[in-house]
């Protein structure tokens, strides 16, 4: 059976998703708290956000910022952690900037953004970056450096230029590293959008939230928390499909 359930791994996902909401259903009726409803009455309110076209009009609003910011941190950040990698004076430069960023409260952060670009889109977008660059700075970093040495060497006896050695050997070899940190940065990116509606200007699903829980909605408002774990997750396959898709795992040294 263990066998079994090895080899459809799609089953023990479905097991643990089943645990997790019938966890919830039972906290919900016994109850843990006035504030905490249950899974099917969240269920019930995240279709009806759907139908109604709640969820929507608030997506519209924090998939800009979102998008912008993730995209500006996907493609410099790994051109950032590309170059640390393969230049020990520019690691020596940045590195400690991005391991003070990660191991900072962001947030706590996050509201002084406000002082420097406003309420507006560009606050929403530095939040999301400032959150999501420091994962994708260092994963994209430590791919890089951690290059087997024998492929660098096996590329100079075959005399390849240095952007075929980036290419064909350095990228593919870090390319896990590289996506588990684009991955990481893009669920941090969704927090940090989060974030700024919460903290700076109330719009988007953040909103949301932010307006239920003051009308003691808390279906709705767990619904929107909800909806936030299913288009992070959704995102985040995605992106690992296109992973395998442009990086085969035999294009990968063992």
């Amino acid at each position: 059976m263990a066998a079994a359930a090895a080899g459809r791994p799609w089953v023990l996902r479905a097991a643990s998703i089943a645990f997790v909401l019938g966890l919830w259903e039972w906290g919900g009726t016994v109850p843990v708290s006035i504030a905490f409803p249950k899974c099917s009455e969240t269920l019930v309110a995240f279709g009806g956000m759907i139908a109604d076209g709640t969820f929507a009009g608030a997506y519209a609003e924090t998939a800009g910022p979102l998008i912008v910011g993730v995209a500006l941190t996907g493609v410099g950040g790994v051109l950032a952690g590309l170059v640390m990698g393969l230049s020990p004076r520019t690691e020596w430069l940045g590195l400690p900037v991005f391991i003070v960023l990660q191991a900072s409260p962001s947030a706590a952060i996050v509201p002084l953004i406000t002082y420097i670009y406003g309420i507006g889109f560009a606050a929403k977008v530095f939040a999301v970056v400032l959150l999501s660059a420091p994962v994708i700075v260092l994963n994209s970093y430590r791919g890089i450096a951690n290059t087997p040495r024998s492929l660098l060497e096996m590329s100079d006896a075959f005399l390849a230029s240095r952007w075929k050695r980036i290419w064909k050997i350095v990228i593919p070899a870090g390319s896990g590293l590289i996506f588990a940190g684009l991955r990481l940065g893009l669920a941090q990116g969704f927090t940090g959008a989060v974030l700024a509606e919460l903290l700076i200007t109330p719009t988007g699903v953040g909103d949301l939230i932010t307006f239920y829980r003051s009308v003691a909605d808390y279906p709705r408002m767990f619904a929107s928390i909800l909806s936030i774990i299913v288009v992070a997750s959704v995102s985040v396959t995605l992106l690992q499909r296109l992973e395998l898709r442009l990086f085969r795992p035999e294009m990968r040294p063992a």
